[in-house]
């Protein structure tokens, strides 16, 4: 389309093959990572056991994930329906930011889980003196902070661009990069401030995490076997899902640099990135996790208690006075 005039709306081209193939998996992933993400969630605020600073920062972990994928699935599901997907220019650029600012807010949260890793294992005399409940919130504070103040300078460079035509977008979602690539005048300023942003974002929190891990392996080489086996236990599935994500941000960041990958396959590497990481964390701190375990058993207990069958009055042993064939009524009789 070539406008002639100011844009004021976008088409998101998104995936054009097989629409209602795309909508079923997208649908069937969207409610895994709520029902994962959100039995998280239920579970470290009613359970005892699970008042924790690992459990806590799990807890923020889980929670921006849900709105981390409500902010692009929801919208691309509702894009698959129609024949042509379009979206305002003011909602593409808040879509834009908040995409932006949650996915970096993960990786902050990231980062403040492996040095609740650190502490754990390297201090571990001193851990409930350092994790305290305050700075565990001010961690997630800082982490969402982090997200939506780094990416502001190059939403807002964005939003200032003259978009005069054509206004498709070739991905599921108004990404910073399909969009810019649409202006009218020169881009270099928003490239320069959106490459800075993304290095210290992915690298900075990376080196982060790598550092605490450094800390780690040397920490746990002077360890005996079985204290080597524990270590490795309580950061298994943070490890997992750091490599996880950083490979899948690192495959993303490719696709946009090499001139060779079609839009199509960038578009894809694009959205398994984005869904990939919240619909596994659940699964893999699920599988690797005892006490998560143990503390489903304990809330489905309690369900199951709460909704016990009328008929269960005749049959609980608290209840026996209301069985007719219960010694006491027999005595009566």
């Amino acid at each position: 389309m070539n406008a002639s005039g100011p844009v004021t709306f976008f088409i998101i081209e998104g995936l054009q093959e097989k629409k209602m193939l795309m909508f079923g998996v997208f649908l069937t992933i969207y409610v895994v990572v709520l029902c994962g993400n959100g039995m998280i969630i239920y579970l470290v605020r009613t359970d005892p056991k699970l008042q924790t600073p690992m459990y806590f920062f799990l807890h923020s972990l889980s929670f921006s994930d849900m709105v981390y994928v409500t902010i692009s699935i929801p919208n691309m599901l509702s894009g698959l329906l129609k024949d042509e997907h379009t979206i305002s220019k003011t909602g593409c650029m808040l879509q834009m930011y908040f995409f932006l600012s949650m996915g970096s807010s993960c990786r902050g949260i990231l980062t403040a889980m492996a040095f609740d890793r650190y502490v754990a294992i390297c201090n571990p005399l001193r851990y409930t003196a350092i994790m305290t409940k305050r700075l565990c919130i001010l961690l997630v504070f800082a982490a969402w902070c982090f997200g939506y103040l780094l990416v502001l300078p190059a939403c807002f460079l964005a939003l200032r661009l003259n978009f005069c035509g054509p206004n498709r977008v070739k991905h599921v979602l108004c990404d910073h990069s399909s969009v810019v690539r649409l202006a009218c005048g020169n881009t270099t300023v928003n490239n320069i401030v959106s490459l800075f942003m993304a290095m210290v974002i992915l690298l900075g929190t990376f080196f982060l995490i790598l550092a605490s891990y450094v800390s780690i392996g040397i920490t746990v080489y002077r360890m005996g076997r079985a204290e080597r086996v524990k270590a490795f236990t309580t950061c298994a599935s943070h490890l997992i899902v750091v490599c996880i994500s950083y490979v899948s941000a690192t495959c993303v960041y490719v696709s946009y640099r090499v001139a060779t990958f079609s839009p199509d396959a960038r578009m894809i590497v694009a959205v398994v990135y984005s869904v990939l990481t919240p619909s596994l964390n659940p699964i893999i701190y699920s599988l690797r996790n005892k006490e998560l375990w143990e503390a489903l058993t304990r809330a489905l207990s309690r369900c199951v208690s709460v909704r016990r069958p009328p008929w269960s009055l005749f049959t609980s042993p608290n209840n026996m006075h209301l069985n007719p064939q219960s010694p006491s009524t027999a005595a009566g009789e």
